[in-house]
C-alpha cells in the first residue's frame, strides 16, 4: 500500500503543530532557493508564525527584500487597475448593447405594426434588417458562450465526482484489507485452540543391571 494521505486540518496537538512548523517552513525556504538557483529568479518569503513571529527569505538577500516587496505592490496596484478598466469597458459595452437592443426592438414593433413604414427609405429598411441580422449573431454568440461554460461546469462537476468516487473505494479497499487481516488472524488463533494438545510419551524404564 502506499502513503497515507495526510489530512489537510489544523493540527490540534501544540508540540507536534511547532514541530510541523519547523519541517515545513524549513523544507518551503529549501524550495525557494532552489527555484532562485536553478531559474536564476527572485524569490521572497514572508511567514508570519501563529505568534505573530515573522520569518522571511529573500534569494537576493535581506536588504532585496523591501525592494521586492515594493515591486509586488506596484505590480499588483497596476493589475487591479487594469481589470477595473477592463469591467468598466465590458459594463459600459454591455448598457450600450441593452440600450441599442431596446431602440432595435422599438423600430421593429413600429415597422410591424405599420405606424411609421412610410416615413422610411427601402435603405432604411436594409439597415434595419442588418441590425436584426447583427443582434441575432450576437445572442447566438452568447447562447453558445453559456452552453460551454455550463459544459465545462459539468464536466468538472464529473471530474471531481470521479475523484470522490476512486477515494472512497481506496478506503473501502484499506478497511477490507484490515479487516482481512484481522479475521486471518483470528481463524489462526481459533485454529489453535481447537488443536488437540500432545501429551508427552512416558520414556521407558531403563533395564536394571543385574
Amino acid at each position: 500500500m502506499g502513503r497515507r494521505k495526510i489530512e489537510m486540518k489544523r493540527i490540534e496537538d501544540k508540540s507536534s503543530r511547532q514541530v510541523t512548523f519547523s519541517k515545513r517552513r524549513s523544507g518551503l525556504v529549501k524550495k525557494a532557493k532552489e527555484l532562485s538557483i536553478l531559474c536564476d529568479v527572485e524569490v521572497a518569503l514572508v511567514v508570519f508564525s501563529s505568534r505573530g513571529r515573522l520569518y522571511e527569505f529573500c534569494s537576493a538577500g535581506s536588504s532585496r527584500l523591501s525592494q521586492l516587496l515594493k515591486h509586488y505592490q506596484d505590480c499588483s496596484a497596476s493589475q487591479s487597475s487594469t481589470i477595473t478598466n477592463e469591467v468598466e469597458q465590458e459594463q459600459h459595452l454591455d448598457y450600450v448593447d441593452v440600450e441599442m437592443c431596446g431602440q432595435l426592438v422599438e423600430k421593429v414593433e413600429r415597422f410591424v405594426d405599420g405606424t411609421d413604414i412610410e416615413q422610411h427609405s427601402l435603405d432604411d429598411i436594409e439597415q434595419l434588417e442588418k441590425q436584426l441580422d447583427a443582434a441575432l449573431m450576437q445572442i447566438r454568440t452568447q447562447k453558445t458562450q453559456l452552453m460551454q461554460e455550463s459544459m465545462m461546469a459539468l464536466q468538472e462537476q464529473e471530474r471531481m465526482l470521479r475523484e470522490e468516487n476512486e477515494q472512497l473505494k481506496e478506503e473501502v479497499a484499506a478497511l477490507r484489507g484490515q479487516g482481512t487481516t484481522g479475521s486471518h488472524i483470528n481463524l489462526e488463533l481459533n485454529s489453535l485452540e481447537d488443536a488437540p494438545m500432545e501429551r508427552p510419551q512416558p520414556q521407558e524404564a531403563l533395564p536394571l543391571l543385574l
